[in-house]
């Protein structure tokens, strides 16, 4: 089982929405806009699924937002992403089912990780890939 210390949230600055009018408003204060986060950790993982997407269904808010994943499995999901973290709420795109239990997941990686085996495979795959590129460089 692959943990990473990588933290998806950590890399909202880089979904390039901070020139966007709309968005300027939230750039110098605490509150975090759930849609910024939640393009950042698709964009940190679609790589190793075979489809994610923000819900344009669902409503996203100051404190929530959806994402519909689709792992290389074709399994359907649609995650809840709030300031606890990542969670299922339904086994489809764009709906919610209020009797899911699931648990919360810190991160992307762990949610994945615990949904998709081909998803830590690829993952694993690429995060090696990385480490060869980085150990090729080092010792040129």
């Amino acid at each position: 089982r692959m943990e990473t210390d990588c933290n998806p949230m950590d890399l909202s600055n880089n979904t390039g929405f901070e020139e966007d009018s709309d968005y300027r408003d939230f750039e110098g204060t605490d509150v975090k806009d759930m849609r910024l986060e939640a393009e950042a950790v698709v964009n940190d993982v679609l790589f190793a699924v075979s489809n994610m997407f923000v819900s344009k269904t669902l409503p996203c808010a100051e404190d929530v937002a959806y994402i519909n994943v689709e792992t290389r499995e074709r399994n359907r999901y649609c995650l809840e992403l709030t300031e606890a973290g990542l969670r299922v709420v339904a086994y489809d795109f764009d709906q919610t089912d209020d009797r899911l239990q699931t648990p919360y997941h810190e991160t992307v990686y762990s949610l994945l990780d615990s949904l998709s085996p081909a998803y830590r495979e690829v993952f694993g795959n690429a995060l090696l890939q990385r480490l060869e590129a980085l150990k090729k460089d080092s010792q040129s």
